[in-house]
């Protein structure tokens, strides 16, 4: 027999942000329980609105299953004294299980045998034990920030206004901070109200029937098919941003969807100003026209139904205005900012007390970018434009608008400086130095914008590393990885034609230029070659088993072009490519032989089987186009010419012995099979691959 469990937890208003997590760990935390308890259950389903976390666990069985668990205890040797009679520790061990030694069986394990009992128990009856598990799950739940309230010592993510613990129908007895468990729901704030649960399996329609639809996933198909049922009613295109609906979805219980408009005069201000201040202050939906451009109106969520929706509108409408105002007085008082006035400002500015104040930063910037350009060979007009974008590529942090939505910063600047006259490469740069901001964000489009953006990343890398602030486990204040990841997009992205190093060699030379580095510069570069070398681990195993990229990042990935180039081509030959594995097979007994070669170099005067020099031939003739290729970082060709040496490496191996007794040819042979390896590694290390 079985029956539904229901456990609910009705609280104070709960951030959204903090819902989705709390239900889900609700939910695996109930699961873990019943399944350490050895209790058979069913579906479980877990709930959450904003004053409330349920959940419901279907078929849970009414008694625990019974178990049969065999112990070992000593060994025959010390079980058994030298009578045959049962020593203290065996007598002891029967105590510990109680049992009698007459039970005892031997068992034989690594070829010695063991005493061993059988124990059973008996299940017990599941409502005995559902109060204490419960009220274990409560309290064993974490969350990024508690509060306590009253006199009580417990801490919880908001306080505890009621409890609703059901086995079927029947109530199950427990209590926490003086609120006791029962079979009585609160629904809506205003629209609903207490409700008693008959049985476990009618919860969510009980609340439906109090206006709150407790069911996430029918909350977000009822917001979203409302939106999408305004945006063809009117036309328009309703931007549904993911975080935004996540959002909202845990700030109703009971959702119906409305609009309002606003003066059109606001659209004079960039729309992305008015879509944040609609998404970040009001939780507001924008409304966009065919061509993406934003419309006077604005969609939002109410918790409640669809009476008195005009009322709600104007409300909203009122709020909104003073909002807008707000962001056009920013916005005009803004451009009456010179751009030199607000790096003046700049100067005052902490970025880090060890690293200097933003001014200092931006003075590194523009070295670093300074420095790349001449790298990357940019053009004249490219040069300027990157010294002069790297020189004001912080000014809109001191503005108003970014003070009041950081989340502006680089969206304010290119448009105040294109309204302040800039060169329009310049403009978009200060913008796209930012970029990408987080993963699946786009890259740099401009090499202006690209090279600066690297500065920018590798001068907060090299900074936070001089001063021995490393990530570590998860911590990661200062988003270095993500920057990292950042500086291997671009690269990869514009084929840019520089290395990890020289990135390296760069940044740290501006700062051992400016300021006494508290660490070796060594050091600090091997740190950040470890670190960017997870990164583009990371990336290689988005797309490729994991070990072709063990074998291409051991061949180096200091190109990044290179490497991701490599391991593509690798990839392809290993999954779709029939004979890839015998020709890998004797590029690795190439290099087996080869690890026992000494320094010698190879003379073809001393070969003396015609294999020897069809081997050695084939290498020439395919060593400078392949290492061309590899320059190239074209990885299918470099593979391809390496394909070309199997059939002289497979003659070589079938007519000479390597290991032959005249030291000089056996040593002129190792030599020529050491070459061949040392540039097959330039590709990978082919012993690295693994085959089913």
């Amino acid at each position: 027999m079985s029956k539904d469990l229901l456990f609910e937890i009705g609280l104070e208003e709960v951030p959204a942000r903090f819902l989705r997590a709390a239900m889900e760990q609700l939910k695996d935390k109930t699961v873990q329980w019943l399944e350490a308890s050895r209790i058979p259950f069913g579906e479980v389903q877990a709930y959450a609105t904003p004053r409330r976390l349920a959940v419901w666990v279907r078929d849970v069985a009414e008694k625990q299953e019974d178990v049969s668990e065999e112990v070992k205890g000593p060994s025959r040797k010390i079980a058994l004294d030298e009578n045959g009679q049962w020593s203290k520790a065996a007598l002891g061990f029967a105590r510990s299980q109680g049992v009698e030694p007459d039970s005892f069986t031997f068992k034989e394990l690594g070829g010695v045998e063991y005493i061993y009992v059988t124990r059973n128990s008996a299940g017990v009856q599941t409502q005995s034990i559902l109060a204490e598990g419960l009220l274990g799950v409560l309290t064993s739940m974490t969350f990024p920030k508690n509060m306590r309230w009253g006199g009580h010592e417990f801490k919880f993510v908001r306080p505890i206004r009621w409890l609703v613990a059901l086995f079927g129908s029947e109530v199950i007895n427990l209590e926490i901070t003086g609120v006791p468990s029962g079979n009585v729901t609160r629904g809506h704030r205003f629209l609903g109200g207490e409700a008693v649960i008959r049985e476990a399996s009618a919860y969510r329609e009980t609340l439906r029937s109090q206006h709150v639809i407790v069911d996430v996933n029918e909350r977000e198909e009822m917001i979203v098919s409302q939106i999408q049922a305004l945006a063809k009613e009117k036309g328009w295109n309703i931007a549904i941003k993911d975080d935004l609906l996540e959002e909202v979805l845990f700030l109703v219980e009971t959702p119906t969807v409305l609009y309002g408009s606003f003066d059109p005069s606001f659209l004079e201000i960039p729309q992305e100003v008015l879509i944040t201040s609609m998404r970040e202050h009001q939780r507001y939906f924008p409304v966009l026209d065919s061509q993406g451009q934003l419309l006077p109106y604005f969609v939002t969520v109410r918790s409640g139904d669809s009476r008195s929706l005009e009322v709600i509108a104007k409300g909203n409408e009122k709020v909104l205005r003073a909002r807008l105002s707000d962001a056009k007085f920013f916005y005009e008082e803004d451009q009456k900012l010179q751009i030199k006035d607000a790096l003046s400002k700049l100067e005052s500015i902490v970025f880090h007390e060890e690293l200097g104040t933003i001014g200092d930063k931006v003075r590194r910037i523009r070295r670093i970018s300074d420095a790349l350009a001449a790298k990357l060979n940019a053009t004249g007009d490219t040069a300027d434009s990157v010294s002069r974008a790297a020189d004001i590529c912080k000014f809109d942090l001191v503005t108003q608008m970014v003070y009041e939505f950081p989340e502006l910063q680089g969206v304010m600047g290119e448009d105040y400086a294109r309204k302040a006259g800039e060169k329009e490469e310049v403009a978009k740069a200060v913008f796209e130095h930012y970029q990408p901001r987080f993963a699946g964000d786009a890259v740099p489009t401009t090499q202006v914008g690209s090279i600066v953006s690297i500065a920018d990343k590798i001068d907060t890398i090299a900074g936070c590393f001089s001063i021995g602030i490393i990530p570590t486990g998860s911590q990661d204040p200062y988003a270095l990885r993500r920057q990292a990841q950042g500086i291997v997009q671009i690269i990869l992205e514009h084929k840019l034609p520089i290395t990890l190093s020289e990135v390296f060699t760069i940044a740290l030379d501006v700062h051992q230029n400016i300021r006494a580095l508290k660490r070796s510069a060594d050091e600090i570069r091997k740190d950040l070659y470890e670190f960017f070398g997870l990164r583009v681990k990371k990336l290689l195993s988005e797309q490729q088993r994991y070990d072709v990229v063990d074998a291409v990042i051991s061949a180096g990935f200091d190109q990044v072009v290179s490497v991701v180039s490599r391991g593509q081509a690798l990839m392809q030959a290993v999954t779709e490519t029939d004979d890839f594995k015998t020709t890998v097979e004797s590029f690795n007994r190439v290099s087996n032989l080869a690890a026992k070669a000494g320094k010698a170099a190879v003379n073809p005067e001393l070969f003396v089987e015609a294999e020897e020099g069809r081997l050695y031939e084939a290498w020439k003739t395919v060593r400078e186009p392949y290492l061309t290729a590899l320059e190239a970082a074209d990885g299918v060709r470099a593979l391809a010419l390496l394909g070309d040496m199997k059939a002289p490496i497979t003659g070589f191996f079938d007519s000479v012995m390597v290991m032959a007794e005249d030291e000089a040819v056996r040593t002129n042979r190792l030599a020529l099979l050491s070459g061949i390896d040392s540039d097959l590694k330039k590709f990978a290390d082919f012993t690295k691959l693994v085959w089913s």
